[in-house]
């Protein structure tokens, strides 16, 4: 897991995808060489109102292609699959059709990409719906906003993550704008050791009440959450840092921590933060307007 950026930025693994999907889509040849023998090329139906592709002119008749019926003449005894002749031919006319009209490459491997995105959108809601319980009434999750609100989001965050930071006063706009929302903190420790001590501290200061108040302050924190800091802006809000470092040291704690970890796995949560929104998940920090248009939705049903 790592930090997600915010999502105005473009993801960082977005070319590795993208030259992803062209290899798949260049391994087109060797797919057709696996026909078996007799096996007809035929084009795909032309989709509605879409230009159809213009053949390419027919080479002269002394190395013009025979049709598929002669192709399947010509296959080798074995039927093991094309001849090296009529795969030579094969790629031959898919290399003038991507000549002519390149955008069939590119159209293609757009719509790979998006049955990709549909595909992994829809395992996220299946893993969402599945896990609802701990997502959404695990009562010893902490809270804030209103706990009788009538949209609930879920945020993954990690104390010393930054775009967590950055989305800290946006999640603030919108508690504030909107008085119905509820939002349960799962704390993510993904960034080292000083990363689960301050999750440890923030559990900790849970149990004496103060778990937003302490949690506002670690994100405005631009240094590191070392115990030293986390006593002095503990004490800062009236904590009691005796009883709050005893609590720290709990194994409940530990256990709770790790129960995220699980669950932030079982919902392929890349980094941080993330969150739960209906039955969608958001990487990354988004602003105010895309909050509030994914919480009207989840409100609608959607």
């Amino acid at each position: 897991m790592r930090p997600h950026r915010p999502a105005t930025s473009a993801p960082a693994h977005a070319r590795p995808a993208f030259l992803a999907a062209a290899a798949r889509g260049l391994a087109l040849a060797g797919v057709l060489a696996a026909m078996p023998a007799g096996a007809q090329v035929t084009p795909p139906a032309p989709a509605p109102q879409a230009t159809q592709m213009t053949p390419p002119a027919p080479a002269p008749q002394a190395t013009q292609a025979p049709p598929a019926a002669q192709m399947s003449q010509a296959a080798p005894a074995s039927g093991a699959g094309l001849s090296p002749r009529q795969r030579q031919e094969v790629v031959e006319v898919l290399r003038q059709a991507l000549r002519q009209d390149p955008s069939i490459l590119r159209e293609a491997i757009v719509a790979m990409q998006a049955a990709e995105e549909d595909n992994r959108a829809n395992a996220q809601r299946s893993a969402i719906a599945t896990h609802a319980d701990a997502l959404l009434r695990n009562a010893a999750d902490p809270v804030k906003g209103n706990p009788q609100g009538n949209v609930t989001l879920v945020e993954f965050f990690d104390a010393r993550c930054g775009y967590c930071k950055i989305l800290h006063p946006t999640m603030q706009q919108l508690l504030q704008a909107d008085p119905n929302i509820r939002v349960v903190m799962k704390d993510l420790p993904i960034l080292g050791p000083n990363s689960v001590v301050a999750s440890r501290a923030l559990l900790a200061a849970q149990r004496q009440g103060k778990y937003v108040q302490f949690q506002d302050a670690l994100m405005r924190l631009r240094g590191e959450p070392t115990e030293a800091v986390l006593k002095t802006e503990a004490e800062r809000i009236g904590l009691d840092w005796a009883r709050l470092r005893r609590d720290m040291e709990d194994p409940a704690i530990a256990h709770r921590l790790e129960a995220n970890v699980a669950l932030a796995q079982a919902l392929s949560i890349q980094g941080t933060p993330a969150l739960v929104i209906g039955d969608t998940l958001v990487p990354g920090a988004v602003d105010l307007a895309t909050l509030q248009q994914l919480v009207a939705k989840a409100r609608q049903g959607g």
